[in-house]
This record gives structure tokens, C-alpha cells and sequence, in this order.
């Protein structure tokens, strides 16, 4: 929300003054400064203070510190309001993607329960609820076919940060997918009386586990 007011203040006064916005938690409005340092000569007004004319404001100030001086947010107006309001959804829309990154990077090698949703050119996309990943096709197994609606179970085998958000690519091959149904099936596995120390597989065909 201080993103979104400082935005929209820095359309509206359009000037090269170093505005700043914070929100007050006492009151629930978002204030808005123009910060000036203090200096010997003034050589820009939008960002600088004489140390004379700060001393008039406060007697103790010193050069090198910065004063504030409040600019009045109630006559920013519909347009600024509106600005606000997009980056404020943005911003909102990037925690999100930040949120699904964060869950999903630690999460690589995990086997996940999905849905099939659609198909694009070859690849699937799997809802896996918080997310929607890509099961591209050099990950699809060629001994299955996927219809919209079928529940997966997939292996993330890795999170890439794109333009649109992050991605989650999945597997239906990935010898990881292979090791964690062992993991899940055999109970000497499972609790470590059994140790994998490797799989490789051709997905619908063969695989070798030591």
C-alpha cells in the first residue's frame, strides 16, 4: 500500500523531489514526505536544505541529516487512485508468485498428487492445488496417456522464476518419482532398515534400483 500511494503521489506532483511514504499504524493512513538533506550550499531545492534554513525548523539539526515535510495525500485524486489500486493488485500478484517460489524451490524431488487440466502442444499442465505445474513431454511416461480430469501423481523435479510467475515443472519419468513410491510402499525403506543409493529407469519399460 506505501508502493502503491508513492506511485501514484509521484504521478501527481510530478517533480524531482525524493518522496517517501510510510503508514502510520496509529492512525491507518499513509503519510507522505518529501525528504531534503541538509547541506553547506544548496544546489538542488527539490532535495536539499540549507543548514541555516533547517536550523530555523530544528535548532539541533545537523548537515548530513534529512528532514521531512509532510505533502498532503487527499488531493491526489481519482487517477492517482486508480494507480494505487494496480499496485496494489501487482504487488499482491507477486507475493503470490513469491509465496508458490519459495514453497515449491524447497520442495524439488518431492512426489506430489496432481490433476490433469489441459494440454498445450504436447505438454500437460497438473493442478497441484496451490500451483499449477507443466508436465512437458520429454517427462511424460510413453507408455500412459493423460486425459483432463485423470489424478497424477508426479515428482517436481525443479521451480524456474519466468516473466509470468514461477514455473513447476513435474515428471512421470524422473527416478525420483520411482525412489519415493519405494519409500512409500516397502516399510523397511520407509524407516531406513533399507537404504536406495540409486535408480534409473526407461519410464514404462525398465528400471534398476540398488
Amino acid at each position: 500500500i506505501e508502493d502503491a500511494i508513492l506511485t501514484a503521489a509521484k504521478k501527481y506532483y510530478k517533480n524531482e523531489e525524493d518522496l517517501r511514504s510510510r503508514f502510520n499504524e496509529e492512525s491507518g493512513q499513509i503519510e507522505v514526505f518529501a525528504v531534503k538533506q541538509i547541506v553547506e550550499l544548496v544546489e538542488t531545492p527539490e532535495t536539499q536544505i540549507g543548514l541555516a534554513e533547517a536550523r530555523k525548523l530544528i535548532p539541533e539539526a545537523e548537515v548530513g541529516q534529512e528532514i521531512e515535510f509532510p505533502k498532503p495525500t487527499d488531493i491526489l485524486g481519482r487517477i492517482a487512485a486508480q494507480t494505487a489500486k494496480q499496485v496494489i493488485f501487482q504487488k499482491v500478484r507477486e507475493a503470490e508468485r513469491d509465496n508458490v517460489y519459495a514453497e515449491y524451490s524447497s520442495r524439488v524431488n518431492e512426489v506430489v498428487n496432481g490433476i490433469v487440466k489441459r494440454q498445450e502442444m504436447g505438454d500437460f499442465v497438473v493442478d497441484l492445488g496451490r500451483a499449477e505445474a507443466l508436465l512437458p513431454r520429454k517427462e511424460q511416461s510413453r507408455a500412459e496417456a493423460y486425459q483432463t480430469g485423470d489424478r497424477v501423481r508426479v515428482a517436481i523435479v525443479r521451480v524456474a522464476k519466468a516473466a509470468k510467475g514461477p514455473q513447476v515443472i513435474v515428471s512421470r519419468t524422473d527416478p525420483a518419482l520411482l525412489v519415493k513410491l519405494f519409500e512409500m510402499e516397502v516399510p523397511e525403506i520407509y524407516d531406513g532398515t533399507v537404504q536406495i543409493k540409486g535408480a534409473v529407469r526407461e519410464a514404462g519399460e525398465r528400471a534398476k534400483v540398488a
